[in-house]
């Protein structure tokens, strides 16, 4: 569904030149949880940023669905972390949900019971009515997460999406992806610096270096489904893969790489 071929990125050039990403290649395929997790400033957003059309790579190519992509994918969403920054303000939850349904060319009642729906989805239809500005910081990314379902994508690529709220709503909106990902059959990549998360929600962990980003290990997750915040995180696979994960963020190489 998703194939980045040898991406590069630089930024700046002379002597302020840095080299964010570095012959980056990744195959996902349709209906896959990919997380991508690394130290800070490894590239990690520069490459989902990429992926949404938001960055030109300096070198390399991104294909969906086997066609190149060339500026924003229509069949793509992005929730990033900045919750307060990407809602409008000015609107109601429900017409944060509605306004990018324009670009679908869908009429207003249409928008409306796409909007109305995801919010459904989310836990959130009872707050249609209220602004960002009204809500908890867990529920205004609820709200940014319904925009991104209403659109209806099949790529939904996720910054960092839970790093601004705390713990026990980070593990909420952890399982609502899982949630919402099942009853929609979307494709997601999901960059984080959590290991935990990235291990718990992931069908498969990509593992990258500090700068300039490389891809080091990319890590299948065989845990049963459907996971459990306490049941999941107990089990022996969960924590031997989150160990894994630890060493190659560190730098180590993996486990069963030879000498």
């Amino acid at each position: 569904m998703l194939e980045v071929v040898r991406l590069s990125h630089v930024y700046g050039g002379g002597s302020g030149e840095h080299v964010a990403l570095h012959d980056v290649s990744l195959k996902v395929g349709g209906g896959e949880l990919v997380s991508i997790v690394g130290t800070s400033g490894c590239g990690k957003s520069t490459l989902l940023r990429a992926i949404a059309g938001l960055v030109q790579p300096t070198s390399g190519e991104i294909l969906l669905d086997g066609v190149p992509a060339t500026g924003v994918p229509d069949n793509l969403a992005v929730v990033f972390q900045d919750y307060s920054r990407s809602l409008l303000p000015w609107m109601s939850v429900r017409g944060n949900v509605m306004f990018p349904l324009r670009r679908r060319g869908l009429d207003r009642t249409a928008r409306r019971e796409a909007a109305l729906e995801a919010l459904d989805a989310v836990g959130l239809d009872g707050a249609s009515d209220k602004y960002p500005w009204q809500l908890s910081g867990g529920m205004q990314q609820r709200v940014a997460i319904a925009r991104a379902l209403a659109y209806r994508p099949s790529l939904l690529l996720m910054d960092e999406p839970f790093g601004s709220v705390d713990a026990q709503t980070r593990e909420d909106l952890e399982d609502l992806v899982l949630k919402v990902r099942g009853l929609n059959e979307m494709t997601i990549l999901l960059v984080t610096h959590d290991i935990d998360e990235s291990v718990y929600v992931g069908d498969r962990v990509v593992v990258m270096s500090p700068s300039p980003g490389r891809i080091v290990a990319d890590l299948p997750i065989d845990l049963p489904s459907p996971r459990d915040q306490i049941a999941t995180r107990e089990q022996p696979g969960f924590v031997h893969l989150r160990a894994e994960v630890g060493r190659l963020v560190r730098g180590a190489r993996p486990a069963n790489t030879a000498g």
